[in-house]
């Protein structure tokens, strides 16, 4: 971060400030106070930052933003909202740097996907990211204070649950480009509807700087009928002949993946370290805003080539001979899908699938998890394991839709003993669910037996 003004940031505010101080960085979490803070006491359903503003100024902050009045020896900022308060200085801050942003949202492939145009634009440019899943309302601002002189771009992925998330954190990140993957059925139990979803994805246009180009899946039953009088829109597909980025001649072959994007002024082979349609549409929207961006069609695919899985997503390994694929870092019948896609290409003996619940999907929930035992049973997938009470509805489907092979648990420890009896050398098992049904234990537990 480079160092800001108390004075500075009490006039982005409209709050009364006494004596200027030399802000060194901006921290949320009192663990992390160092000396030249400046602390947001921000105030959550089960932690109140105020109660730790006296704590903060023993460990060296020169200020604290506050709501209310706090019993502390320290300059406070007071303001109606910190959680407002920490989005207004972290846009100020953005304000301050001239380099390209990229903004992504979508309901699938978020993290894939800046995962990806960091590996373009790291091909040209010194990148900043989102690390982990710091893209709330807390996580972005934290990401934008790093930013300093040494950065050349930054990639700010939005995640959102319900209506103005996004259009708040696109007013911070000041997008030149902004992305949109895929709009599915994630959080529909906030938002009503995919047409809800739309609307809520499409709040990054609030925050896009003027002219910057808005990039969508040319596929996408929904995205592909938006149109703007005041930017350009980019699309991406494989079936949209249409598309300004299409592959063609998708071909897997092991864990990578090979195909030639078809663009205006030419065409690109690529290959990419992993598997799935999905991420085939993934690629392309990296590749395109890489272009934008003005990296080099042979440098974006070298960048592709680079690529590394984040987390939880699709992180394939080997136990005992088995073929693990970790994919538990979150669920939705779309990203199940692309899933089950990826576990029927691969070559393998036995293909067995884990799948627990698929959380926030509010009254669709039921008829979701139906869907995808139904869709389980049409993939000719061996074996089918379910953990959770929703999950459940998919084992009965599957069962109903004529697959031989399926079981349902409600204890992780049981369901890892049996995937240890059924599976052999050479089988190759997918583990898929909402991160809240942390399956991944599942894996620890079958790994170590």
């Amino acid at each position: 971060m480079i160092p800001l003004r108390l004075k500075e940031i009490s006039a982005v505010l409209g709050a009364a400030c006494g004596e200027d101080k030399q802000i060194l960085s901006i921290c949320t979490d009192t663990r992390k106070i160092t000396e030249g803070s400046l602390f947001i006491a921000l105030v959550g359903e089960r932690f109140d930052g105020h109660d730790f503003v006296e704590a903060a100024f023993e460990k060296g902050a020169v200020a604290a933003v506050c709501s209310k009045p706090v019993n502390a020896d320290g300059e406070v900022l007071l303001v109606k909202n910190t959680g407002a308060a920490l989005l207004e200085i972290a846009a100020y801050y953005r304000s301050l740097f001239s380099i390209p942003f990229v903004g992504i949202t979508g309901s699938v492939g978020k993290t894939t996907t800046k995962e990806m145009v960091y590996a373009v634009l790291s091909e040209k440019y010194n990148t900043l990211k989102n690390e982990g899943n710091l893209n709330n309302e807390i996580g972005l601002p934290t990401t934008v204070f790093r930013l300093d002189s040494d950065y050349e771009a930054a990639i700010l992925e939005m995640g959102m649950s319900a209506f103005g998330e996004i259009s708040r954190l696109s007013k911070v990140a000041q997008p030149n480009a902004g992305i949109i993957t895929k709009i599915g059925v994630s959080h529909i139990e906030h938002l009503g509807s995919r047409e809800g979803i739309l609307k809520a994805k499409l709040e990054i246009l609030d925050g896009l700087k003027p002219n910057a180009p808005l990039i969508v899946n040319g596929d996408d039953d929904l995205l592909s009928t938006v149109t703007l009088s005041d930017r350009r829109v980019i699309t991406f597909g494989i079936e949209n002949e249409n598309c300004d980025y299409r592959a063609v001649g998708i071909e897997q072959s092991g864990y990578n993946t090979g195909f030639t994007v078809v663009y205006d002024g030419g065409e690109q082979s690529v290959i990419i370290p992993t598997v799935g349609t999905h991420n085939v549409y993934n690629a392309l929207s990296a590749f395109a805003v890489g272009l934008y961006l003005g990296v080099s069609p042979e440098k974006a695919a070298l960048g592709l080539s680079k690529y590394v899985t984040s987390g939880m997503r699709q992180n394939v390994r080997e136990v005992n001979g088995i073929t693990v694929i970790e994919d538990c870092y979150n669920a939705s019948p779309d990203s199940v899908r692309a899933a089950a896609e990826v576990l029927c290409t691969m070559k393998a003996g036995k293909k067995a699938l884990v799948f627990g619940d698929m959380l926030e999907l509010g009254e669709i929930s039921e008829s979701a998890h139906r869907e995808v035992g139904a869709l389980v049973a049409s993939k000719g997938i061996d074996r089918f394991y379910t953990y959770g009470e929703m999950a459940y509805l998919a084992a009965q489907s599957a069962e109903e839709s004529g697959i031989e092979f399926v079981k349902a648990f409600d204890d992780k420890a049981a369901l890892a003993a049996q995937l240890r009896a059924d599976l052999n050398e050479g089988d190759a098992v997918l583990f898929k669910a909402s991160r809240g049904m942390k399956l991944e234990e599942v894996i620890r537990i079958f790994a170590e037996g």
